[in-house]
């Protein structure tokens, strides 16, 4: 075992360290700060990963994995809250190659469901995080108890007794105290000492001694701390949840220096706040009174508050939120679109606000919201005004820690007519709690009301029984007094009588005047009582001698001799005798002392005097109404004096001040503006103060008001007019809406704005126009808003088509048809009727049918068809027609086929059949059902039921069935027309009992596997009857080998028996079972013997490239890539070797799980060489290797010579080009070119030397050379040499030619290239060409279908030195045709033609 603390232990901080609290990038993770400046390079412990918590069953093995950074590296180590961490059974480790730090349980029990914590310290700080373990029990605990308890080894009654005789001195563990958490001693030094027990039970302390004792050690440091800064420190009260959702803490305290610096910590952490603005936390400041409050209230905001001044805490409270609980909670709303929709909640305890959230956005109260509270604070709802389709969405109420949420659901209008139209304004409400959510808030208004008297009388009978207590301990202590008083005056008598006996002794023998003097210089203390109620004592030297052994008497002697000088020297000089005085006193001395000793008691208790029991609040009124400032006093005596802004006020007619018992009220009646300020109501020195706001927000004429509320109804086409008269500040901004749109100056409105009024004109008013009017006035100090109808009347709009036929026979028609959508705002009176027969031109007119939407025609003739107009009318006029589609009298309308029955149960002589009726009925009622029947193999189908008896209902029990023989049956609706279409049949069913589940399956195995699927088979299990039926289907659940639960792969039963699991994860193990299913139910699973994992068969790595290079040239500075595809399981490991080594860094290698890729991303030179991919895995490996060469375009060669070793030779040399080291495969490539055939010749080839001699070197003619170096990218530049030449020995040659003739070199033109044959897809260029010859040149014509084609633009056409073409850019079908090319001269004339054809 390795001691660990309780998590609960704080560490102790050493001396110097300070504690610096740091927040953590993770949540949940808590950061202390040993120093106050880290120093550079060094941190704090963190965690980048926390362990998080875990639910798991008993038996499993747990794991808690942290990452921790921090430097230096932190000292890890783990505890939890309840007991000690086993060393044997639980392992600490902490794994290099992840980073991780883990705390392993290996099969949890109960009893270590537990909250863990895992420290990570350094010399400059440490981090903590919590994790909570939950464990499920089942049974396992048992299970192992019960084993453990049949193995145990069990002791023999000869072992007990041997135990019996050896005694073993066990030595006394002394249990270290845990330490007290600092919270702790901050709130006890801020509490009332009738709060100590319930703080002490918080935090489990129950050695009260030593608690006082250390308390008290705390106080006295304390005290001289505040000593410094503070010059009095009283009334501290606890921080409290005010009704209005406001928390406060209050202190009355006098700073030593008024500049002194106010500090406020949560939780050790400062938090800003401001003494004006209403923020989040705000300090204000009134006189020494202190006050500390919390805006908005939310769970976040629990915590310990301190209060220091310049860093010296004086004041410690605990702030902890009520336990509200929702009574009733908010429910889901559906409402239509712009409808009010209702949440309403009911709360455990009063509160005046609670956090309404939509979307989670808090909700304020505005234009959408209302949040409304009721008067006993329990019920609180939202309403949500107008709602549109995006107000859908999940709205929560929050109070304290508890919150609740519910969906609204905005159901749009989908009527086709309606789209793109403005919907009216609806004033119905959907959701709230209703009476049910009322009768439950007043059963726990008297809860609360109850529990609330419960505490006042336990209040007051606490109250009571410490008065007695105390009364009690005054009574006591007054008889103690008294007694103590008693025996003090008894002694003081008889000492006394002892200093007079002695003086009269004195005085018989000095005589009267030396008397006198010695008396003056005796040191006695005489008690006499004066007017203000004190006592004055003399008492001789004797006296005094007697009672040296009293302490008490000896100091109270020495203060009252001291009071008493002054009297006796005032008697003296009177010359009255200081012992007859004494004499004469006595008896009444006696007596006033026991009357001031009685009423003293030990604990004396001071009268606070008047003081306000409650303060003034904050009033806000409206101009013109009256405000009400109200305080409460502790006594109904003390009157109060008012102030307004430092100033004192009475009453006037305008102001009333009023006394009513213990209640200071005043009443400021028809506020104006200049009422507006704070105001101060003092009493017996002490005050409170408040502060009075006076509004001017628009205020609407009451008269107008009620007008403007009455609804307008005009006709179509005229004009409306709306007005307003109002008061209030200036600037108002005035805003009409319709229908929830603001209007604005435009053709038709026009809008009159002043100072005190308004008004609002429609003209020409159509239907359309109808809704809502609202009026909205806002100023700075609220806004008004008024609402009025529009109702603009009109002729109705038709009735709608089609119409339901209701009944249609030989004799009669009867239809009904839908009213119109708009009634023109006045209620149909008549629908007007008119008839025509189909064939003929008239119409009959059947008059005014009323209301109603419905007609029934009975003047009609069989088999004939009949049209219908309708026309609504109302007090507006009569509305379009409405034409009825062709209605025929007497035609027989059959009913739709039903659905398909299904089989519900069946048995050997039963069979239970279902089904739906049709969609269709025919146009009349349904009279019943027809049922038929027919055997597996048969065509022919017999009715079940009788014909003349239809069956009524949609389900029926065929019992004219024989035993083992299969079925299907089909149904048919009946109406007056007769039977309609039969039904789908049904499955086939045997007619015998219901089946018994079947078997396991045989010989299940896995067929095969991949990384992410599985494939099974197995065989049908076997049939026993009466025991296992035959199987329909099979269904296939796997599951993961850390998870309990099974998941089925198919949601419906498969019949083949093989199935493929898919989405498995690679390499994770899995449990598989079969169960086969039939009508009877499912069968017993058969699992594998052992799990699977993901994974193909073992595979022997090979290639499955089917062409690999050996070889690749690559240039240097380009990306040289290689890839290689493979098969192998399991996954191989691959390397990349190049020559037989590693590759450098620098090369960049990718691997799959079938692929491989080496990339060099900028290859050099040096990259050349043999790569190597070898493939390895526990099957075996293979290798392949490619052959990579970089290289460059190369370097021409250097300077080439030229020289003549051989007559008619020439040896070319030249030097060798710069790359020829570099590369092993460069060679040399020479070409010549001679000044008679003026052309390149390349006359040698794969030179790997420097020297090349060139033969067939032809005198008088001029030669020069070229050389290339040539690599695998290219050739070089050619480096040239200069000109060599063989000088010629010419001869003499004489020739003698004969005498030439005139001759003419005139010919005829021909073609010498003629024209081919052209198939050119469409859309696509045509090139046609053919070469022309004669003197003089010949001019050129071109012939489309003998039409000359020179002139047109859409063909190009050149001749260029007698070849002519002609260039088609895009052939269309147009251009199919016979081209012709027609050449002339003076000499003749010569044509050439060809066909182009155009595809398609």
């Amino acid at each position: 075992m390795f001691k660990i603390r309780k998590a609960k232990d704080d560490e102790p901080t050493a001396p110097g360290q300070v504690k610096i609290r740091k927040r953590s990038r993770v949540p949940g993770v808590m950061i202390t700060q040993y120093v106050e400046e880290l120093p550079e390079g060094m941190t704090t412990p963190d965690f980048t990963r926390k362990p998080i918590a875990i639910t798991i069953q008993e038996g499993k093995m747990v794991i808690f994995r942290a990452v921790i950074t921090g430097i230096p590296a932190p000292t890890v180590t783990w505890m939890r809250n309840n007991g000690e961490i086993d060393e044997e059974k639980f392992k600490i480790i902490f794994d290099a190659s992840s980073g991780e730090h883990q705390l392993q349980m290996p099969a949890v029990t109960v009893d270590h469901a537990d909250t863990y914590k895992c420290y990570a310290r350094n010399e400059y700080g440490k981090a903590v995080v919590t994790a909570a373990l939950n464990v499920i029990e089942v049974g396992f605990k048992k299970n192992r108890a019960l084993q453990e308890s049949r193995t145990a080894i069990r002791d023999t009654p000869e072992d007990f007794k041997k135990a019996l005789k050896h005694k073993v001195d066990m030595e006394h563990k002394e249990e270290k105290k845990p330490e007290i958490d600092d919270k702790f001693w901050e709130l006890l030094l801020s509490a009332d000492k009738k709060d100590y027990e319930s703080i002490c039970a918080q935090y489990g302390v129950t050695d009260f001694r030593r608690m006082l004792k250390k308390l008290s050690e705390k106080k006295v440091e304390r005290e001289q701390e505040q000593e410094r800064v503070v010059e009095r420190l009283c009334n501290l009260k606890p921080i409290e949840l005010k009704d209005d959702g406001l928390a406060e803490f209050e202190l009355e305290m006098s700073l030593k220096d008024p500049t002194s610096k106010i500090f406020i910590y949560k939780d050790g952490i400062m938090i800003p706040f401001d003494a004006e603005l209403e923020v989040k936390h705000g300090l204000k400041q009134v006189g020494k009174k202190f006050v500390f409050s919390i805006n908005g209230v939310d769970p976040e905001d629990a915590g310990l508050y301190q209060v220091e001044v310049d860093g010296v805490k004086v004041f410690s409270t605990d702030f902890k939120l009520p336990e509200v609980e929702f009574m009733v909670k908010i429910q889901d709303v559906k409402a239509e679109e712009r409808e009010d929709a209702v949440f309403e909640c009911l709360v455990s305890q009063p509160l005046k606000k609670i956090t309404w959230k939509g979307k989670n956005i808090p909700l304020e109260q505005g234009e959408k919201f209302d949040i409304l509270v009721s008067e006993d604070m329990l019920i609180h709802t939202l309403v949500v005004k107008d709602c549109m389709p995006l107000d859908k969405g999940i709205y929560a109420a929050v109070a304290g820690n508890s919150s609740c949420n519910a969906w609204l659901i905005v159901e749009v209008d989908t009527d086709p007519n309606s789209r793109g139209k403005k919907k009216a304004r609806k004033t119905t409400r959907a959701g709230g709690g209703g009476d049910e959510l009322l009768k439950i808030a007043q059963e726990q208004q008297a809860i609360v009301q109850k529990q609330k008297e419960e505490l006042i009388a336990k209040a007051r009978a606490e109250a009571e029984a410490a008065a007695a207590a105390a009364a009690a301990a005054a009574a006591e202590a007054e008889a103690k007094a008294k007694a103590e008083a008693e025996a003090k005056a008894k002694a003081l008598a008889e000492a006394k009588a002892k200093a007079k006996a002695k003086a009269k002794e004195k005085g018989k023998e000095k005589g009267k005047d030396k008397e006198k003097g010695k008396t003056k210089k005796t040191k006695a203390k005489v008690k006499t009582e004066g007017a203000d109620g004190t006592t004055v004592a003399e008492e001789g030297e004797d006296v005094e001698e007697e009672e040296d052994d009293e302490e008490e008497e000896e100091e109270e002697g020495e203060e009252e001799s001291a009071s008493s000088e002054p009297k006796k020297k005032a008697k003296a000089k009177e010359g009255e005798d200081p012992a007859e005085d004494v004499e004469e006193e006595e008896p009444v001395q006696g007596k006033k002392k026991r009357e001031r000793k009685g009423p003293l008691v030990p604990d004396t208790v001071v009268d606070p005097g008047v003081y306000f029991t409650g303060g003034l609040s904050d009033v806000t009124a409206i101009i013109g109404t009256d405000a009400e400032l109200v305080c409460r006093l502790s006594s109904e005596e003390c009157d109060g004096v008012w102030y307004k802004d430092g100033q004192e006020i009475t009453s006037t007619d305008h102001i009333c001040i009023v006394k009513d018992q213990t209640y200071r009220k005043l009443i400021i009646k028809n506020c104006t503006e200049d009422d507006s300020g704070k105001y101060r109501c003092e009493a017996d020195g002490r005050k409170t103060e408040a502060e009075l706001k006076v509004e001017d927000p628009p205020r609407l004429n009451s008269d107008d008001l009620t007008e403007f509320m009455k609804p307008v109804i005009i006709k179509s086409g005229k004009d409306a007019a709306f007005k307003m008269t109002f008061v209030g500040r200036e600037p108002m901004k005035i805003q009409w809406f319709h229908e929830g749109e603001e209007l604005l100056e435009d053709t038709g409105i026009k809008i009159e704005k002043s100072e005190s009024h308004t008004r609002l004109l429609l003209t020409k008013c159509k239907r359309k126009t109808t809704g809502e009017i609202k009026i909205k006035i806002k100023n700075e100090c609220g806004t008004t808003e008024a609402i009025s109808q529009l109702v603009v009347l009109d002729k109705p709009t038709p009735p709608l088509n089609p119409v339901d036929i209701i009944e249609s026979n030989s004799t009669c028609i009867e239809f009904k048809w839908r009213p119109p959508k708009d009634d023109g705002g006045s209620p149909i009176t008549d629908y007007i009727l008119e008839r025509q027969q189909i064939g003929r031109n008239s119409w009959k007119k059947l008059g005014k049918l009323g209301p109603e939407p419905k007609y029934r025609d009975v003047d009609v003739d069989h088999g004939r068809k009949y049209c219908y107009h309708v026309r609504a009318e109302t007090d507006q006029g009569v509305s379009e027609m409405m034409e009825t589609d062709d209605i025929q009298a007497g035609t027989k309308a059959y009913p739709g086929a039903p659905s398909q029955p299904k089989v519900v149960s069946a048995f050997k002589d039963c069979i239970n059949l279902a089904w739906s009726a049709p969609s269709n009925t025919g146009g009349t009622d349904l009279l019943g059902y027809n049922v038929e029947k027919r055997k597996n193999g048969s065509n022919l189908w017999g009715m079940v039921n009788p014909a003349n008896e239809p069956i009524k209902e949609k389900n029926y029990g065929v019992k004219d069935v024989v035993e083992g023989i299969e079925y299907e049956f089909r149904v048919s609706a009946i109406n007056i027309s007769g039977a309609g279409e039969p039904s789908t049949p049904s499955e086939f069913v045997f007619a015998r009992d219901p089946k018994k589940p079947p078997g396991k399956v045989i010989d299940l195995k896995v067929t095969d596997s991949t990384y992410s699927t599985l494939s099974l088979g197995w065989t049908k299990p076997t049939e026993e009857e009466g025991v296992q039926d035959e199987s329909k289907g099979y269904f296939v659940e796997v599951r993961p080998a850390e998870d309990p639960e099974w998941s089925r792969c198919n949601s419906t039963a498969i019949i083949i028996n093989s199935y493929t699991i898919m989405g498995l994860k690679s390499m994770a193990m899995y449990w598989v079972r079969v169960l086969a299913t039939n009508e009877g139910g499912d069968g017993e699973p058969q699992e594998l013997d052992n799990y699977i994992i993901a994974m193909p068969p073992p595979v022997k790595p090979h290639f499955t490239d089917r062409k690999i290079k050996t070889f690749i040239v690559m240039k240097a500075g380009n990306a040289a890539r290689i890839n290689f595809n493979f098969q192998a399981s399991p996954i191989p490991s691959i390397k990349w070797l190049k020559d037989g080594h590693p590759v450098a860094k620098h090369v960049k290698v990718s691997n799959s799980d079938t692929s491989s890729q080496l990339m060099i991303p900028s290859s050099e030179r040096h990259d050349t060489g043999v790569y190597t991919i070898v493939v390895k895995n526990l099957v075996g490996q293979e290798t392949s290797s490619v052959e990579i060469r970089i290289t460059d375009d190369p370097k021409p060669p250097g300077p080439v010579e030229l020289d003549e070793n051989v007559s008619g030779t020439v040896t070319v040399s030249w030097e060798p080009s710069p790359d020829e080291k570099k590369d092993d495969r460069l060679h040399y490539i020479i070409t010549k070119r001679d000044s008679v055939k003026r052309t390149w010749q390349t006359v040698a080839d794969h030179l790997f030397n420097n020297k090349f001699t060139a033969i067939n070197v032809m005198p008088g003619r001029q030669y020069k050379f070229r050389v290339y170096a040539k690599n695998d990218m290219g050739l070089s530049k050619p480096s040239d040499s200069a000109i060599w030449e063989v000088k010629r020995v010419k001869e003499s040659f004489s020739l003698n030619l004969p005498t030439s003739k005139d001759c003419s070199f005139e010919v005829p033109p021909s073609f010498s290239v003629p024209l081919k044959t052209h198939n050119s897809p469409e859309s696509y260029e045509c090139y046609m060409s053919c070469a022309v010859t004669g003197n003089p040149r010949p001019h050129v014509t071109w012939y489309r279908n003998n039409v000359s084609l020179n002139t047109n633009t859409n063909y190009y056409i050149t001749n260029t030195c007698g070849v002519c073409s002609m260039v088609i850019l895009k052939v269309g079908p147009k251009d199919s045709g016979n081209y012709t090319v027609m050449a002339e001269n003076n000499l003749g004339r010569v044509e050439c033609s060809t066909k182009l054809v155009v595809k398609d």
